[in-house]
């Protein structure tokens, strides 16, 4: 996975998050308006701050997204106790230059044509907010976080949590 220097300095935590996590849920919106989410795998975090990921033109991700282009990407890493919630526009994008720059060979069980797969597309998720909360290092310091909280009600120990607005 490719995760570039952002141009927007207050992604650059969320880009850290991205390249340690690497797996995000993509959720959409169907036709009925059902939520509906799915593991994706993450190929590049650009400088702009915009996601990519490989998918194929007949999922029915594709049809979602061209119906309702707000998504979300959740993005967890629960053995540290972070978390990542994005939500973004996404555009499907056949960039054969694109795909180039991102393919890799763990890509071509799901696309066994590689690149001249005529159902091979890129999704581009644009972030238009973020959020993100971290918890402290330790598991014990995590656990004396939480015994401060639940004595004095003073969350800071806790860990962090801060919301981007692009």
């Amino acid at each position: 996975m490719d995760v570039q220097e952002q141009a927007f300095g207050e992604l650059k935590q969320v880009a850290d998050l991205v390249d340690e996590i690497k797996f995000a849920m993509l959720t959409t919106e169907e036709p009925d308006g059902t939520l509906r989410s799915r593991p994706m795998a993450t190929m590049q975090m650009d400088a702009a701050g915009c996601l990519w990921f490989f998918t194929a033109f007949s999922s029915p991700k594709v049809e979602e997204t061209e119906q309702h282009h707000q998504v979300n990407l959740s993005y967890a890493r629960t053995d540290k106790q972070d978390y990542l919630s994005i939500s973004g526009t996404c555009e499907v994008v056949r960039d054969k230059d694109k795909m180039r720059a991102l393919w890799s060979p763990w890509i071509k069980p799901w696309f066994p044509q590689g690149l001249d797969d005529p159902d091979l597309v890129l999704l581009k998720v644009t972030v238009t907010e973020a959020e993100y909360w971290l918890a402290p290092g330790s598991a014990a310091v995590r656990l004396y976080g939480l015994a401060k909280g639940m004595l004095t009600g003073n969350t800071d120990a806790l860990g962090e949590h801060r919301k981007i607005v692009m």
